[in-house]
């Protein structure tokens, strides 16, 4: 198996509100896609948003869970401002901050926000390591 995630696929309640958090709220480019989902292209990945019932039973696995998913999703920027800067950004646009950005114990930089489904995103900074976009723009 190639080491990559070309798609990260959430599974939401209200799939017209999500698409208007990601696609507004933060920015995200939405590529046209028939009414059931929405996609974004991601320099190098894609996120796709889909009724979270249909997406479990796609799966053939209960919709049904609440608590801890078990995951996040992360955003590295180059800056400590641009950690601060995003967080407001997806707060002013309907996400929850769950934890204000910090200096870490590893020497960089961090906060969470949670997006209207609850689903967990990490904002961080590192000084040691940059994790920019990769090269391309598909999966």
């Amino acid at each position: 198996m190639e080491p990559r995630i070309s798609m990260i696929t959430l599974g939401v309640k209200d799939l017209d509100a999500s698409t208007h958090f990601y696609a507004h709220g933060l920015g995200f480019p939405r590529r046209d896609s028939p009414p059931e989902v929405a996609f974004f292209p991601l320099n190098g990945t894609w996120l796709a948003l889909f009724g979270r019932d249909d997406l479990a039973a796609d799966a053939g696995v209960p919709a049904r869970g609440s608590g801890f998913s078990g995951f996040a999703l992360a955003h590295n920027v180059e800056t400590e401002a641009a950690v601060d800067r995003i967080l407001q950004q997806a707060v002013d646009a309907g996400g929850t901050l769950i934890k204000a950005a910090w200096k870490t114990e590893w020497g960089g930089y961090a906060g969470y926000f949670a997006d209207p489904d609850g689903y967990l995103w990490e904002v961080a900074h590192n000084p040691h390591f940059w994790v920019g976009p990769p090269a391309g723009n598909g999966p």
